[in-house]
């Protein structure tokens, strides 16, 4: 059973409890937002209308604007025709062909994360998490670097990549278009590291990967497409979202794998399966399948972490704006028009999710994501939607396959974990006992 999170704090608009009591039931509200008026959706269907069929009318919103310090240049362009070009110079790395290559490195650099863990030594989950995640997405997205290198610049990924985790959606500290604090060093210290790499241009010393696109990348008249500064920024944005997703995704299952011993028994038991499977990858389907786009059924493991992402999606809440004046339900909505809508209440929604807050795999059984609304929707939908999904579904398995096997994890006595919504949904604080299996 997931008990719905506690209240962290924040603006009491946007309090859970408070959300789930005032929006349900409106197909779109007005709401205020830091002084801004927007319209909230809550009907999924007009949410897919929003990102799929009606995508071109709606820009990106100028709330809760995620990666706003990071890069506005490639893949967060507020141009479609240059969003759609960096997708295409992604996808050769984020394809599933890619990510079967990938896996063997995902597990080699997830076993060694959980390698160190002693016996009884409490742990910070999320600071782990982020750590196994800039590893892989340093090493899949970037290409072989020098150990040391890989090592420091693993290190500072992570200590940014946690400063973005709990940066505030709203209020002042959100509206600054320049980081602040810690979050502003961290930014700093992994720019500076980053930016020799992003810069160079020599055939001596080649770069692989998605920066090898991005160094590589012209224009209509032959030149660089990107200068030395957008490719670093362009750069330290794809290495940071694909660290806080899912690190916070990833602290999420290992808390409601604690929790509930019988959901664990079921999750190793699938788990040992797979991997007798095919012993050389420890993975039953293919490398990077996405839930729902096979034949049958997913298999526990996969469906469980279906639950996690359905009950604490990392992005929780979004905002577009009309580029023209749009028609939304029987509403006619002004250009400039802001408009919202919460994956976490859209995937808590009861007419689709009986008994909505309760961990459930098992609903995965028979219930398939849909294509026709956006009632499960943690990656997103359309054409701005997450381009490295598959990237993310098989990190995802493998980083619950390198801890489940080797440890178990518990909280202390009497421990509550408050769900925190900032950058990602993630938990406010999440220390766990590691003990050998």
């Amino acid at each position: 059973m997931a008990p719905t999170p506690r209240d962290a704090g924040g603006p009491a608009p946007f309090r859970f409890s408070r959300m789930e009591r005032d929006l349900r039931g409106h197909r779109l509200r007005t709401v205020s937002v830091d002084g801004m008026p927007a319209q909230f959706v809550t009907d999924p269907a007009l949410v897919r209308r929003i990102l799929v069929k009606d995508g071109k009318h709606y820009g990106k919103g100028e709330l809760f604007q995620k990666a706003r310090i990071l890069s506005r240049a490639g893949l967060l362009a507020p141009d479609d025709t240059l969003h759609r070009h960096y997708r295409r110079l992604a996808h050769p790395y984020l394809r599933t062909a890619a990510v079967a290559g990938h896996t063997p490195l995902m597990q080699d650099i997830a076993r060694s994360t959980v390698a160190p863990w002693r016996p009884g030594r409490p742990l910070d989950i999320q600071a782990e998490m982020c750590r196994a995640a800039s590893g892989i997405a340093l090493s899949t997205l970037f290409g072989t670097l020098p150990e040391e290198t890989s090592g420091t610049l693993g290190e500072h990924l992570a200590a940014l990549s946690w400063e973005m985790i709990r940066k505030p959606l709203y209020g002042a500290a959100a509206r600054s278009p320049q980081p602040a604090g810690r979050l502003a060093r961290a930014f700093t210290d992994f720019r500076a590291l980053l930016a020799p790499l992003a810069g160079r241009r020599d055939p001596a010393h080649p770069t692989a990967g998605y920066l090898s696109a991005l160094l590589t990348d012209t224009g209509p008249d032959g030149t660089t497409a990107l200068d030395a500064g957008q490719i670093c920024d362009e750069a330290v944005m794809m290495l940071t979202a694909a660290t806080v997703t899912t690190a916070s995704v990833m602290s999420w299952a290992l808390h409601l794998l604690a929790q509930d011993p019988l959901v664990e028994e079921k999750v190793l038991k699938d788990l040992a399966h797979t991997e007798s499977t095919d012993p050389d990858t420890g993975t039953g389907p293919a490398a990077g399948a996405r839930p729902g786009h096979g034949h049958g059924p997913p298999g526990y493991a996969l469906r469980f972490l279906m639950e996690v992402l359905r009950l604490y999606p990392p992005v929780w809440i979004t905002c577009r704006k009309t580029l023209t004046p749009v028609t939304l339900g029987e509403h006619t909505l002004p250009a400039d028009t802001h408009v919202m809508f919460s994956s976490y209440l859209l995937h808590r929604d009861p007419d689709r999710y009986p008994d909505p807050h309760r961990l459930d795999p098992d609903r995965w059984l028979t219930l398939r994501p849909s294509a026709q609304d956006a009632s499960y929707i943690p990656f997103g939908a359309g054409a701005r939607g997450c381009v490295g999904e598959t990237f993310a579904w098989k990190e995802l398995e493998t980083l619950l396959g390198a801890v489940a096997r080797e440890w178990r994890l518990s909280a202390g006595p009497g421990s509550r974990v408050r769900a925190a919504p900032h950058t990602t949904l993630h938990p406010q604080r999440l220390l766990m006992t590691p003990e050998p299996r």
